[in-house]
């Protein structure tokens, strides 16, 4: 799970990815995906979104790794909280706000993967 979860970020942090798999559909390792994926793993699939701190020893590994996450929800809060949750993956990642949710996931991938 925890290979998912640096998956997703790794997604979330990386504009040209972005556009490349989840608006022409072209995955680099083949497959497929979207954005839907991401959100769904952190809101609905784990405790991540709302309440991150009960991941930490599981998914997890400690504070910090937990407040970067905590970061990223957060930017994607503004998003939805601003746009819905019926835009495109084009159109989301379009928006000037979306930027926060890049920079959040960067710092985020650093964090997850500097405890690997």
């Amino acid at each position: 799970m925890r290979e998912e979860l640096i998956d997703y970020i790794h997604g979330l942090s990386d504009e040209k990815y972005q556009y490349q798999a989840w608006v022409e559909g072209i995955h680099p390792c083949g497959g497929y995906d979207a954005l839907d994926y991401a959100v769904h793993f952190l809101y609905d699939d784990t405790d991540l979104a709302d309440d991150h701190e009960s991941m930490n020893g599981w998914v997890l590994v400690g504070k910090n790794e937990s407040n970067v996450i905590a970061k990223v929800v957060s930017s994607l809060n503004v998003v939805f909280d601003k746009y819905g949750i019926e835009l495109s993956d084009k159109e989301y990642i379009v928006k000037e706000e979306w930027i926060g949710v890049i920079k959040a996931a960067k710092e985020a991938e650093k964090i997850l993967l500097s405890s690997e």
